[in-house]
């Protein structure tokens, strides 16, 4: 059994997530987004998918690149 990281559930399932040097217990795959997934630079949702990232952050789509003032980033190639 292990301790959920984010919401101290004592779970017979849970998994270990690591990431360079840190490791991370989780008892559920929204808790390790909840931690561990990156946000938007301009809206602060978690980006689970592919993002878009630039020089100054990352996106979770080309509207909130284009808020933040970014040009030429783009959601799918035409």
């Amino acid at each position: 059994m292990g301790v959920c990281d984010v919401c101290g559930n004592d779970y017979d399932k849970t998994f270990i997530i690591t990431r360079g040097t840190q490791q991370h217990v989780f008892d559920s795959f929204e808790c390790a987004i909840h931690l561990m997934a990156p946000r938007c630079a301009h809206c602060g949702c978690a980006i689970i998918g592919h993002g878009l990232q630039s020089k100054t952050g990352q996106y979770c789509c080309a509207s909130c690149a284009r808020h933040a003032g970014e040009s030429g980033l783009v959601d799918r190639k035409e």
